[in-house]
């Protein structure tokens, strides 16, 4: 019964992304049929028009929101696990913030690359982790403790991001503003490649981290007994859900939620043995970040809600949920 329960998650979630996937093809101001839709992504379409639409704009944005979301979830997922505490993810302990901070000053800057934009994404979301390290008493900190500090910098860097923000030229803020509200409409082809590859490595360097997380959720002083290294385990599970974090602030801005809910789902319906949960909660969070891009551009079609407000709306009061749930067990 267990070995089925931890493997019937693949199928499941691998249709239901397709799903998605094929809802966001479908969506937007210009309504294609079924047949229609195939025949675009077949080579066979009526007209120049569907063709462009299809796959010059709407496929490389749903590629994109998958990735985005992928990197959210299984990052939430291991954040919880380390902190050993089901409402963290990577918003809590400062690390969007500081990939936003880095993203931002680069944007403002007039550097907007495939490589230069998540490159200074991550370096202000290592910059942010480093700050918490040190505030938080580096390898001896306690998860409450870094919770705390995570708060502190996080606030910092939205104090800085806004300062920034104050001095940039007018055409730069508004960018900067529209993306920090969650945008997945910067979609380019030419990215895909890039984001693809920083994601795949930084997710199957988390991923051989399955056993450390497993440790972490029993306590750190078990997982030292057990012979984990835990100064060293945390720091390295923290740069590599820190690096998917980073790319998918820079790719998309603030985008929240989604690596709070998702890992927290995964862990109810398919249990919580990290080797399973991390590319289930990535494919969950694939799924739910297209689902939600579909859904903010066609609720007031033709204008569009930024994604990031889409997914507040669905994660705050699961949120709430959790934070109930979690006060009447104390």
């Amino acid at each position: 019964m267990k070995l089925s329960r931890s493997i019937s998650w693949l199928p499941i979630l691998s249709v239901s992304l397709a799903v998605a996937l094929s809802l966001s093809l479908w969506s937007g101001p210009l309504s294609l049929s079924p047949s229609e839709l195939l025949a675009t992504l077949f080579g066979q379409a009526e007209s120049v028009t569907h063709s462009a639409i299809v796959l010059k704009i709407r496929l490389p944005r749903a590629l994109l929101a998958a990735l985005v979301g992928a990197a959210l979830g299984a990052s939430g997922g291991a954040f919880q696990a380390v902190l050993r505490n089901p409402l963290a993810d990577p918003y809590i302990l400062g690390v969007s913030g500081g990939a936003a901070l880095g993203a931002v000053a680069a944007l403002t800057l007039g550097y907007n690359s495939p490589l230069l934009l998540p490159s200074a994404a991550f370096i202000g979301a290592c910059t942010a982790l480093l700050l918490v390290y040190w505030v938080a008493g580096a390898y001896t900190g306690s998860s409450h403790t870094l919770i705390l500090s995570g708060v502190m910098v996080g606030s910092f860097a939205s104090a800085l991001l806004l300062f920034l923000l104050w001095m940039a030229p007018a055409d730069p803020v508004k960018t900067a503003v529209f993306w920090l509200a969650g945008n997945l409409d910067s979609a380019d082809p030419s990215w895909l490649p890039w984001i693809a590859v920083w994601i795949g490595i930084a997710f199957f360097l988390l991923w051989g981290q399955s056993r450390a997380l497993d440790l972490f959720t029993q306590g750190e002083e078990v997982a030292a007994d057990l012979g984990l290294n835990v100064g060293y385990a945390r720091l390295l599970l923290f740069a590599t859900a820190g690096a998917l974090t980073a790319a998918a602030v820079a790719m998309a801005g603030l985008v929240g939620f989604v690596g709070l809910t998702v890992p927290h789902v995964v862990r109810l319906l398919w249990g919580g043995s990290h080797r399973h949960l991390l590319p289930a909660s990535a494919l969950l969070g694939a799924t739910f970040l297209v689902a939600a891009d579909a859904i903010s551009r066609s609720l007031l079609s033709p204008a569009e809600i930024p994604v990031g407000v889409v997914t507040a709306l669905i994660g705050a009061p699961f949120f709430l949920y959790l934070l109930r749930k979690r006060e009447n067990q104390l």
